[in-house]
């Protein structure tokens, strides 16, 4: 893997860690800005390695390459935060683009991963009616169909510091990290459908 992404002109291998809690150290250290981390790992965990980094005070994104498709690790992983989620068949040039894509922000599923998602998404949940204003409602259906902070305070007639706040707000009363999260959230309730996401 160092080899592979070293190979890369655009990429820099910046430390390794061999397990949990070295990553969590490390990259408080080197802040990187792509984790490329496994599920299963001496000491600690995937998942409460990915909160833990979270929890640090820097723009993380972590990219998930593991050996494990059970839902049991997928959705905590992608409900914590992950933006990108392979499997360790994956080929060498896909791995290069989903690190390209995690960088800038993007998700970038395996096909089993996304599947994996979309069964999540489809899973009857209890409706929390009541926890959002409507204008929250209204800018969480636009960021789950994929409009940027610009489209959506063009189409709600406000400005973007606003919609900034307001996207603030219900991540906060969701307790969610990302847009990613609100968008699945947004799509397993109902508000928007994935037609209305394409």
């Amino acid at each position: 893997l160092q080899a592979l992404i070293s190979s890369d002109d655009d990429m820099e291998v910046v430390g390794e860690a061999v397990n949990g809690v070295e990553a969590v150290e490390s990259a408080r250290v080197l802040k990187p800005d792509v984790i490329l981390l496994d599920m299963v790992m001496p000491e600690q965990g995937g998942i409460e390695t990915i909160k833990k980094l979270f929890d640090q005070q820097f723009d993380v994104k972590i990219l998930v390459l593991t050996s494990f498709s059970d839902q049991e690790k997928v959705i905590p992983a992608i409900q914590a935060g992950v933006l990108g989620y392979l499997l360790k068949d994956t080929q060498p040039e896909q791995l290069l683009q989903a690190i390209r894509a995690v960088s800038q922000g993007q998700t970038y599923l395996h096909p089993l991963i996304a599947l994996q998602v979309i069964q999540e998404v489809n899973r009857p949940v209890e409706d929390e009616e009541g926890l959002l204003t409507s204008r929250e409602v209204a800018v969480l259906k636009l960021v789950a169909r994929g409009f940027s902070n610009n489209d959506i305070a063009e189409s709600l007639l406000i400005n973007e510091r606003t919609v900034g706040n307001h996207i603030s707000n219900l991540l906060s009363k969701l307790h969610f990290t990302n847009r990613t999260q609100a968008a699945l959230y947004a799509l397993r309730q109902g508000m928007v459908t994935l037609d209305e996401t394409e």
